[in-house]
């Protein structure tokens, strides 16, 4: 996506872009098989979408910019950003996963988890301009679905609540259970919003909050009243 930021010695010309495509192209039809995908899959049509996908990590890349006092440029967010890592394999996975693909996006995207700690289900629908601050412990669920311009710190759950269950004991599959993230939301630290509840747009929710019921647009949400805190000093003797 950004070869110029980790090669910057190296002059690319089109010669040397048409092989790295090709290289992508064949590690993809190796990682694809994995779903069992027969010859006659099109492949071409996924490595067709990553100009479109380049210039949607650039909305990444400007909203952590944006959001992060402590960014100093965009070098920094692309090569050192934990949370910007997530996301930018995130739209690719996402891309696999719609088409046909869950397992080998399932795989990519669990090896940024090891690498990030950064849980995202490459089922997750993602919005424009989007970023994850810090990022260790962020879990977003399969049915999750976040708008533009939302932002998340560490510890933040977009999770479950509680699931349906089929005649035979096993949980049901494929249904909403996920929270919807409407845009220009803020997410705090360690937040849990749980079940398919409904964040409303421009929403702050504070850190350690813990949602599961639906958030009207234009509201903050914070725990009331701060837990009581003792201080017991030892003795000298």
């Amino acid at each position: 996506m950004f070869p110029n930021y980790f090669d910057h010695l190296d002059k690319f010309n089109e010669f040397d872009i048409f092989e790295k495509i090709k290289e992508l192209e064949e590690l993809f039809m190796k990682g694809s098989r994995v779903d069992g995908v027969s010859d006659g899959f099109d492949h071409q049509n996924i490595i067709s979408k990553l100009p479109k996908l380049r210039a949607l990590i650039k909305k990444d890349v400007k909203a952590a910019f944006v959001g992060d006092p402590a960014a100093k440029n965009y070098t920094e967010i692309i090569r050192c950003y934990p949370g910007f890592l997530a996301i930018m394999i995130h739209r690719f996975t996402h891309e696999l996963y719609k088409s046909g693909l869950p397992t080998y996006a399932r795989e990519l995207q669990e090896h940024v988890h090891s690498l990030t700690g950064i849980d995202v289900h490459p089922g997750a629908s993602i919005g424009e301009h989007f970023f994850i601050d810090h990022g260790t412990g962020v879990v977003i669920g399969e049915t999750a679905e976040i708008g533009d311009w939302a932002r998340i710190y560490q510890g933040v759950t977009l999770g479950s609540l509680k699931f349906i269950k089929e005649a035979d004991g096993g949980l049901q599959k494929s249904y909403k259970r996920h929270p919807t993230i409407g845009s220009n939301v803020v997410i705090g630290a360690g937040a849990k919003i749980l079940g398919p509840v409904v964040i409303g747009n421009r929403v702050n929710i504070g850190a350690n909050s813990w949602i599961d019921f639906n958030i009207e647009e234009d509201s903050t949400v914070i725990i009331a009243s701060h837990p009581e805190i003792k201080m017991i000093r030892k003795s000298n003797s």
